[in-house]
């Protein structure tokens, strides 16, 4: 359902006053905002946000050891392969590409389950919840997706609630990236790629809707360049 987005300008200001409080570099008054005045928000449907978490969550199992055929055969069982993109195939099924990149999405499984109501927060300067992996698909048991779905109690978050933490993060993630470059002190436990990771999967998930926003972004198209 799609409700009105908030004011962006007051939700960049509580934005900025958030990463001074963490004493972080402030982007920019030209840095744009996320949504204009007038713009509504959704959140994706939430088998299409469930779906693409499990999936991140083979492609992060396959870097720690998962033997190909079980990570195939879980996508194929589970009727997941449609959801996977070209890249995490061939990472899944002949372990081309970055693993380090991979190993990364882990933190944007965390966000996915924020979304899902099933972390207890996405706070920018803590690791991933410890009982993340409790709460994600058991595939040393070979739980599938439809077992995990049965499970797990969902409570998506509220779109709204979702918008603002976007905006958080899109000025988080320059935050990081210029405090890095600047050799400053992070001000917790986790850095640049583990927020930018979080972005991408808030903005994969928070569907804005006005004159200004294009379709919804497939999972690799979403533009993580500014």
């Amino acid at each position: 359902m799609t409700k009105a987005a908030p004011d962006p300008r007051a939700v960049r200001e509580a934005s900025l006053d958030e990463l001074e409080r963490l004493a972080l570099p402030l982007p920019p008054q030209s840095f744009p905002l996320v949504w204009e005045p007038g713009d509504g928000v959704e959140l994706r449907r939430t088998t299409e946000i469930e779906a693409r978490a499990a999936v991140l969550h083979v492609v992060v199992a396959r870097c720690f050891g998962m033997p190909t055929e079980l990570a195939m055969g879980w996508l194929l069982g589970s009727h997941l392969v449609e959801e996977v993109t070209p890249p995490e195939w061939q990472f899944v099924t002949g372990a081309q590409g970055d693993h380090r990149s991979f190993v990364l999405h882990h933190d944007a499984v965390f966000a996915l389950a924020w979304l899902l109501g099933l972390s207890r927060h996405l706070d920018p300067t803590a690791r991933p919840e410890d009982r993340l992996m409790r709460v994600m698909p058991d595939l040393p048991s070979g739980e599938s997706f439809r077992e995990w779905r049965s499970r797990t109690l969902v409570a998506p978050r509220d779109a709204v609630e979702a918008a603002v933490l976007l905006d958080l993060y899109y000025c988080l993630d320059w935050a990081f990236q210029e405090a890095e470059r600047d050799g400053l002190a992070l001000p917790g436990e986790v850095g640049s790629n583990a927020i930018g990771q979080r972005r991408w999967a808030l903005e994969w998930a928070v569907v804005f809707r006005g004159p200004y926003h294009d379709r919804p972004p497939d999972w690799e198209e979403v533009d993580l360049s500014v």
